[in-house]
């Protein structure tokens, strides 16, 4: 214990000494252990940082370093830049602890910082429009005008390649966001760019007529980046972050929330959705708003599963019987009190109802958002084959109140590899898994394409309508 003590004393001696010693270097930020506030540069992406259309903040990073701070209890105060190379100076100049943004391990290290811990690798991506003739390898982008960013690490890689491929070459662009990149790709001003995955694959979906070429040799790593001269205490807090949360599932859950489902929809089902949204989905959307007002659950993510279920189609009809623009059985709409399946306002409420069912029948400790993709689950396949696919999770050594892990999960539902565990017998546990990965596709395109809804400012409005009885 005294051992314990001298270290610590010792430690905070040296967080001091250090503070002291980058006073003259402008106005240095004391280290995170002695001042208890945690400063982040970040920038704005998909899959860094973002505000949503509710006004929250939101992303892969964010929602880590959230984490991160929380578990120090450090406070929490956030930089934004718009592009990285204002962050390494900002790290240069002791102005932040770290920066977060999606940044390749090879470029920090390139600039004499210290990389964090890797988060995770990232596929780097060669896209191009999809209309025209395919690209197969890096020869066929020979004479094609190609783009990549500044700053994104993909100039090194490019380099390397064209020690093989002379007639390899790029355009370099500067203080342009991967959006941007896509943007020009999709107006004809490029043939292909290079893009990382996690840059490219949340976007696919609003730019249904580029699609991945090819993918170049290697992945890229993503880590944060730390001052030269930062605190061994921070590397160590972040080290041993980061490793834990690798273990219990914290870094597999946050991934899952926000890349889990990228790539889901094929360019056919993007554009589909695109092309039927102002046509279908105008006289649909005062129900699915009753609905929201009814059960609580975002009107957008009702439309999705309306969409998955029936292209908006009340008239629908299956094989099996299921009808209506939910496509609700004859015994769920008779739960629900829904005496006409083919009223497209009766189904919707209905579907919202049963859902909302769902997701009460599930054991109350499990959080937003895993609750409602595992209550999609049960809406395709009954809350007993979900709650099997959950005893499988557990018998796998998987947390049964995680999707990411549910997810893998569900398919065995259809062997008999696990029958010892399930009580409800066989289930196509893959239609249940596309089921809600679809539909969180879809809602994340209409989050974008549609605004919220508050009922409480549309109390009045001809929009309003009755609730069904029952």
């Amino acid at each position: 214990m005294p051992s314990i003590k001298k270290m610590g004393f010792y430690g905070r001696l040296l967080a001091l000494l250090l503070a002291l010693g980058l006073a003259g270097c402008g106005h240095p930020i004391p280290p995170v252990e002695t001042s208890g506030e945690l400063r982040v540069g970040t920038r704005n992406s998909p899959s860094t940082y973002y505000i949503t259309q509710d006004g929250d903040t939101a992303g892969f990073e964010h929602d880590l370093i959230v984490a991160f701070s929380q578990a120090q209890n450090w406070s929490l105060k956030w930089t934004e830049k718009k592009h990285p190379e204002a962050l390494y100076g900002m790290l240069e100049k002791h102005q932040i602890h770290l920066a977060v943004a999606a940044l390749p391990q090879l470029v920090v290290k390139s600039r004499n910082l210290i990389a964090g811990p890797v988060l995770f690798e990232t596929p780097v991506h060669i896209v191009y429009r999809s209309s025209n003739k395919a690209l197969r390898n890096i020869d066929d982008l020979a004479g094609k005008k190609v783009a990549l960013i500044i700053g994104s690490g993909h100039t090194a890689m490019m380099m390397q390649l064209k020690r093989k491929h002379p007639a390899l070459s790029w355009a370099a662009l500067e203080n342009i966001w991967p959006e941007e990149l896509l943007a020009q790709l999709q107006a004809g001003k490029y043939d292909a760019v290079v893009i990382n995955g996690m840059d490219f694959d949340p976007m696919r979906t609003f730019y249904p007529v580029l699609s991945i070429a090819f993918d170049l040799p290697e992945n890229q790593k993503i880590v944060w980046a730390l001052p030269r001269n930062s605190t061994l205490v921070l590397r160590n807090t972040l080290a041993r972050f980061i490793e834990k949360s690798r273990k219990d599932g914290t870094l597999k859950r946050m991934y899952e929330r926000y890349f889990g489902h990228v790539n889901q929809l094929d360019s056919t089902d993007i554009l589909g959705i695109l092309q039927r949204r102002p046509i279908r989905l105008p006289p649909l959307r005062r129900h699915f708003r009753e609905a929201q007002t009814l059960t609580g659950i975002d009107w957008r993510l009702l439309a999705a599963i309306g969409y998955q279920e029936s292209q908006w189609n009340a008239l629908a009809t299956s094989p099996t019987g299921v009808r209506g623009l939910m496509m609700l059985t004859g015994e769920t709409a008779d739960r629900m009190g829904i005496n006409n399946r083919l009223d497209p306002r009766q189904s919707i409420l209905g579907g919202a109802r049963y859902l909302a069912m769902m997701k009460d029948s599930l054991p109350a400790r499990i959080p937003e958002p895993d609750r409602t993709w595992l209550a999609l689950a049960a809406y395709n396949q009954g809350l007993g084959h979900l709650e099997d696919a959950r005893r499988i999770t557990q018998a796998r050594g998987g947390n049964p109140d995680s999707w990411a892990d549910v997810k893998e999960a569900l398919p065995y539902l259809s062997r008999g590899t696990y029958s010892k565990v399930t009580k409800f017998g066989y289930a196509r546990g893959f239609e249940a898994l596309q089921f809600a990965e679809n539909i969180r596709s879809y809602h994340d395109i209409l989050l974008r394409l549609e605004p919220s809804y508050n009922p409480l400012f549309n109390l009045g409005s001809s929009e309003e309508s009755q609730a069904i009885p029952g």
